[in-house]
């Protein structure tokens, strides 16, 4: 009778908790249990990374850079992969040290021209993983070129000629243009030291630059900057200096002086000329009115009988 009992007992114990649901039924505790005392701890997946800048110096390499999310509280693991437009399979970053921390580097073998990378940072830690949104890279659109170099400042003073500053610079170490592989445009900007705001001038593809308007006894600060066809500017050059003589020419002020005052006496010798010729003038301007001309009609024997008293209106044919 006990036997039949405890059969039972088995049975119904079996019947309500079968092996393999009772085994996921521990796993699903036992993992709610380490969720909830990591979310405890304050543990948590990785936050969303973001891409925020990719850059080319010279059209043949590049760099992206990434921003981390949250770490959730646990060592995070970032990767880069990539892959081009029309293609299918995915590549991971090949250089993860050259461009710094959170950055990708591409050398040459991995960079191509007029080609679409679609990249994608992911991180991942223990709980979990998370990925940035897409970014689309054409290197020929993300060319940021380092600052020109050797720029180098020189007062020169022709004899016949104003003098003037002469400013001289070279294209960035790593860019080709010789070859016409980048074409690179500068632009110049120049400022007296005591003073806030600058005085840019562009300079198109040239690698020189004539400065004539400059105060005498100042310190001017001047730096050049570059950018290529497609792409953007690149930082400005570190700043070089030189000190105006106080003998060097006044700015162009002087000159406008002296068109000035050149102009009113010029303005003076026009009135006084028109005034002495006024009345030549009105006369070129407004001419007499000729009086009637009439077949056999002399005015003058008219004007003589006024003067006589007689009037002899007769036409002498």
């Amino acid at each position: 009778m006990r036997e039949q009992r405890g059969k039972k007992s088995r049975e119904h114990r079996t019947r309500k908790c079968p092996q393999d649901a009772c085994a996921w039924g521990r796993i699903l505790f036992v993992v709610t249990l380490m969720l909830g005392f990591w979310l405890f701890l304050g543990q948590s997946p990785p936050g969303k990374p973001e891409i925020f800048k990719c850059r080319s110096p010279e059209k043949e390499t590049f760099t992206c850079w990434w921003k981390p999310g949250a770490d959730g509280g646990l060592p995070t693991n970032y990767t880069l992969t990539y892959h081009k437009e029309g293609e299918t399979f995915t590549h991971e970053c090949p250089d993860y040290k050259t461009g710094g921390p959170n950055s990708c580097y591409f050398n040459k073998k991995h960079t191509s021209i007029w080609t679409i990378y679609i990249i994608t940072v992911n991180a991942t830690n223990q709980m979990g993983s998370s990925s940035s949104d897409p970014r689309y890279v054409d290197v020929t659109y993300i060319v940021e070129p380092d600052p020109p170099v050797n720029l180098t400042l020189e007062l020169k003073k022709p004899e016949d000629q104003k003098p003037y500053l002469w400013i001289k610079w070279l294209p960035p170490t790593l860019v080709d243009v010789r070859s016409g592989w980048l074409t690179l445009q500068y632009e110049i900007r120049l400022q007296p030291e005591k003073t806030a705001e600058w005085e840019t001038h562009f300079a198109g593809q040239q690698t020189q630059f004539k400065i004539l308007s400059l105060y005498p006894g100042q310190k001017y600060l001047v730096q050049v900057r570059c950018k290529p066809d497609h792409g953007f500017w690149s930082e400005w050059s570190p700043e070089s200096s030189i000190q105006i003589p106080n003998d060097f020419s006044m700015k162009d002020t002087t000159m406008w002086i002296f068109v000035a005052i050149l102009s009113a006496v010029v303005c003076l010798i026009m009135i006084w000329a028109v005034a002495l010729k006024g009345y030549s003038m009105v006369a070129c301007i407004l001419p007499p009115v000729p009086g009637p001309k009439i077949k056999g009609f002399d005015t003058h024997l008219l004007e003589v009988s006024a003067s006589n008293g007689k009037y002899d209106l007769l036409p002498h044919l």
